[in-house]
């Protein structure tokens, strides 16, 4: 039983068809990724299943989070369930520490000790958020503020980490480094699905990738071959 299946999923918004029957699995300690152009649909992708999409926007088909149907939850109960995700542009509260930041990151908890282990484990993946813990998170770096954007979601204790666009506006040096994070925090046992428009550094992280094209799934392979096609070196890697 795959840990997330996305089955025939469609979204409208007002007439327009943003995402279009597509299906998609992800398996427990897998990274996965969903690269396509800008405007594929890959956000409302993963808004739909993290329950974020406007509720103005109609979707059809089935979301199954440990084989169980979570389409019509709301964003605060799948994240109970064990599913978080981190927003494109990092939208970290600007007027908070660092610290009261990853503290709202364990609202839905009430173990307090295990917060604390969990806080602290981050400030040990994330050396440079325990040097700034008490510094505003508006003033932090673009760099800085995407580490405290997923450590605030890593503290909710997920099972499934989503990413939405986590290279958008960094430096490659930057960049870099928060995808060895991403492997990292993989490694320790959470399963990542991520949503990015670097399609090179996306599919030398991943383990499978899906490609989207005007909100349909055109193409799904281990990012292995993926690299290989010819049509996407064509069309995503620059390659001719």
């Amino acid at each position: 039983m795959a840990l997330l299946e996305v089955k025939d999923l469609h979204y409208y918004y007002g007439n327009i068809h943003v995402v279009k029957g597509i299906d998609l699995k992800v398996e427990e300690d897998e990274i996965v990724t969903l690269i396509g152009a800008n405007g594929a649909g890959k956000t409302t992708t993963l808004k739909t299943i993290s329950g974020l999409t406007p509720a103005a926007g109609v979707h059809q088909g089935e979301i199954l989070y440990k084989g169980k149907p979570i389409t019509r939850l709301p964003g605060h109960k799948i994240l109970r369930l064990g599913l978080a995700q981190c927003l494109e542009g990092r939208h970290v509260f600007s007027k908070l520490s660092v610290a009261e930041n990853l503290d709202a990151g364990a609202y839905t908890r009430k173990d307090k000790k295990g917060v604390q282990k969990d806080i602290s484990a981050m400030y040990e993946m994330f050396p440079r958020l325990l040097e700034r813990k008490d510094q505003m998170a508006g003033t932090l770096s673009g760099g800085e503020q995407q580490m405290l954007a997923i450590a605030r979601a890593m503290v909710s204790r997920p099972e499934l980490l989503l990413l939405d666009e986590p290279s958008l506006g960094l430096a490659p040096i930057i960049v870099k480094n928060i995808f060895e994070y991403i492997v990292k925090i993989r490694n320790e046992g959470t399963t990542i699905l991520f949503v990015e428009q670097n399609s090179k550094i996306a599919l030398n992280t991943a383990d499978e990738g899906y490609v989207m094209q005007t909100g349909e799934i055109i193409l799904h392979d281990t990012c292995k071959d993926l690299l290989a096609n010819p049509d996407v070196q064509k069309a995503y890697l620059g390659i001719t």
